[in-house]
């Protein structure tokens, strides 16, 4: 099996026993549900993955706080963007903190549910823009998602996991669906459990043609999701998407009001 981010898995992953259930049965279409409020035909492939990533997601929710290495390649526009970053994450109220290190290295940005009026706060690190200072961004504003395939409200391991339950959940309503596990894999040096749900015929209700959710074997925690788009052409590779990898993680580092505080004095907000 061809994985482009080959170099996080040991050569023996290409070899790993790879469990494959397939469906060709057919149902009525459904409209997108909350989460967890759609019924899943229990003989689903898909039943087991969903089980699967609600063991990642009630992990999360022994998780009060944590910091991480947040690598993020998203495809914007016309283009394949990457960029790595420190984040920090408080549940309780819902609070996140990044600091670039590429590109824009230096680059802050900080939101908490609640305060500064709803709004982002960030500022460059260099450049002419850092001379602007601070500046307020709404959320869901062209500037704040200028850069970036979703809100700064959906970041963080628990909204990942969350947002790949309710898309199996609605997938699960149809057929043409194949799922694999890789139960050895490896992400850097932390061993995962990997699954793997394809859909070999493009669908309006398949967003992806691939999506792969890692769990790490230890806690359950996700640490990464690949979501991939169908091919343009018979043949060619499937695109990437949008990948997301949390390295480094610390859990439960007990995170106070000071680490969003736009004064904290090791910020330059």
């Amino acid at each position: 099996m061809n994985f482009r981010s080959l170099e996080l898995f040991p050569r023996t992953l290409r070899h790993a026993l790879a469990v494959a259930a397939v469906c060709l049965c057919t149902s009525a279409a459904q409209t997108a549900l909350a989460q967890n409020q759609t019924d899943v035909p229990p003989n689903h492939p898909f039943a087991p993955v969903i089980n699967l990533a609600m063991k990642g997601q009630e992990a999360t929710q022994k998780v009060k706080d944590y910091e991480a290495v947040l690598t993020k390649r998203e495809y914007i526009g016309k283009e394949l963007v990457t960029s790595q970053m420190e984040i920090k994450v408080r549940h309780e109220p819902f609070s996140v903190y990044l600091k670039f290190r590429e590109p824009h290295a230096g680059r802050e940005v900080l939101y908490v549910a609640g305060q500064n009026g709803g709004k982002i706060l960030a500022h460059e690190g260099s450049g002419l823009s850092s001379l602007i200072g601070t500046v307020s961004l709404d959320v869901n504003s062209r500037e704040a998602l200028k850069e970036n395939r979703y809100p700064i409200t959906m970041i963080g391991i628990r909204n990942m996991v969350s947002k790949l339950i309710e898309q199996w959940e609605v997938e699960s309503q149809y057929g043409e669906c194949e799922v694999k596990y890789y139960p050895n894999a490896q992400l850097g040096n932390v061993e995962c459990r990997v699954v793997e749900t394809t859909h070999p015929v493009p669908r309006r209700q398949f967003k992806y043609s691939t999506t792969r959710l890692y769990l790490d074997k230890e806690t359950n925690l996700p640490i990464r999701c690949e979501c991939y788009g169908f091919p343009v052409s018979p043949g060619e590779k499937a695109p990437l998407i949008e990948e997301y990898t949390y390295t480094n993680l610390r859990t439960n580092t007990g995170l106070t009001d000071f680490d969003f505080d736009r004064n904290n004095p090791a910020y330059q907000f």
